[in-house]
């Protein structure tokens, strides 16, 4: 659940960085391939003696006699989401009795699911009523195969956040002080192990939320254990009514790595069986892939003829469009586009997300968008410029 404004959990997002340099630094001096990690396509296991190579076939009928199997994504990524299409798929033709687990969504917004998964709701009605561009500032276009998947099959959606309010109000009172009508059902999560705490640290390290002092801390790890426990609690709830169904989850990286997120909170819950898999980039040295990472990383490269993007992540704004976060090497970085702008005009029309990603979609390579942005106070001019295609 991407957090503006107080921005306290970004786990999933900001985080993702500061996650990737403690793994580089714990693994510092590990002995490992450098340059390219495997090939993609393949997956990869941890061991004793280093990265193996392991067969897709055992490694999926293992997963899939796990009660929940979480897949961790970076939200966008678009090569982590057709990953994620392909193993649903593959748990699918093992497991029949299957549910999906969305972060995506607030638990209020599960009858919207019952309907899409019904064939009641166009895609259209469906993102509007979703609430897609409030709930969720990431590029829609990236989830719709998984929610086309579902439907088809009449695979069950599980909605599985908490209002970011909840969240925010902990992150700021602690949980104790938040009052129980605001919980949302949500129980007194199971504590951080000491790992967790110590990967927390250097989030908060890394985040601005540190600039509101030390004491903040404590309340930065319960916001994010009672995040954690929020989504684990749909997947107990689901496989108590249903104990011979598998939940496959889609979050957030960071709730999946190394077990100490979702996967923790549910084992508290009595969920004793919980699978976990991950991407990896070619391009990542083989040797942050280390014991208790996952289950299992499966290798990935971008392709180079994506459709544009401009590499943000959006939210509605009363002006326009905010940005909440700029991706690293994107047309948007490089154009100067800083999170907390908001974009006013997209070529000369008044910016609203749909119609931004249709203009995106539409620039030819070698092109340039023009863009009017207000940054505080000041309105200034952006041009953003799309690569030629090599």
């Amino acid at each position: 659940m991407p957090m503006p404004g107080i921005s306290l959990l970004p786990l999933s997002r900001f985080a993702v960085a500061a996650l990737v340099l403690t793994a580089a630094a714990s693994c510092s001096g590990a002995s490992g391939p450098a340059g390219d990690c495997g090939e993609p396509g393949q997956w990869l296991i941890a061991t004793k003696a280093g990265v193996a190579p392991t067969g897709a076939a055992p490694l999926l009928d293992r997963m899939a006699a796990q009660q929940a199997v979480l897949l961790g994504e970076a939200h966008d990524s678009a090569e982590d989401h057709r990953w994620q299409l392909h193993v649903l798929a593959q748990l699918h033709s093992r497991r029949p009795q299957l549910a999906i687990g969305f972060e995506m969504f607030p638990r209020r917004l599960q009858p919207v699911l019952d309907q899409w998964v019904a064939g009641t709701l166009s895609e259209a009605e469906f993102l509007k009523r979703s609430e897609w561009d409030k709930v969720w500032v990431y590029d829609a276009r990236d989830y719709l195969p998984l929610f086309h998947y579902a439907r088809m099959n009449r695979i069950p959606m599980l909605a599985l956040n908490v209002e970011r309010s909840l969240v925010e109000a902990v992150g700021r009172q602690g949980w104790d002080a938040v009052p129980a009508a605001q919980k949302e059902g949500v129980s007194r999560p199971a504590a951080p192990t000491p790992e967790y705490r110590k990967t927390l640290r250097t989030v908060f390290d890394h985040h601005p939320a540190k600039q509101r002092g030390e004491e903040t801390f404590p309340r930065y790890v319960e916001a994010q254990t009672v995040w954690d426990r929020a989504m684990a609690q749909p997947i107990a709830d689901h496989l108590k009514k249903q104990p011979g169904a598998l939940v496959v989850a889609i979050l957030g990286v960071g709730h999946v790595r190394h077990g100490h997120g979702v996967a923790h909170q549910l084992k508290d819950l009595g969920v004793a069986r919980v699978g976990a898999l991950l991407t990896w980039d070619q391009a990542d040295a083989c040797a942050g892939i280390v014991p208790g990472l996952a289950d299992a990383v499966y290798v990935v490269k971008a392709p180079a003829a994506n459709p544009p993007r401009l590499g943000v992540a959006m939210e509605p704004a009363k002006e326009g469009i905010r940005i909440a976060s700029v991706q690293a090497g994107s047309v948007a970085e490089q154009a100067g586009l800083k999170g907390g702008d908001i974009i006013v005009t997209a070529a000369g029309q008044p910016a609203k997300i749909d119609a931004l990603r249709a203009l995106v979609q539409r620039q030819p390579p070698g092109t340039w968008l023009p863009l009017k942005v207000k940054r505080g106070t000041e309105e200034i001019e952006i041009v953003a410029r799309f690569p030629a295609q090599p």
